[in-house]
């Protein structure tokens, strides 16, 4: 019975929420993409820094 009860709950909710629209959800799938690649693109610039200053005290 709670069961029931509890997916009962989870349609009524997700009635409720406010879903983006088609230009809305390609603005935030570019921007999330985006950051995803900066980040990497980050991430791995620092590395290959510090393994280059590591290579040089060795």
């Amino acid at each position: 019975m709670g069961l029931f009860k509890f997916f009962k709950n989870v349609s009524r909710e997700m009635k409720k929420v406010s879903w983006p629209k088609g230009r809305e959800l390609t603005s935030y799938t570019i921007t999330v993409i985006t950051t995803v690649v900066f980040i990497a693109v980050f991430f791995t610039l620092i590395d290959l820094g510090i393994t280059q200053i590591l290579y040089l005290f060795e």
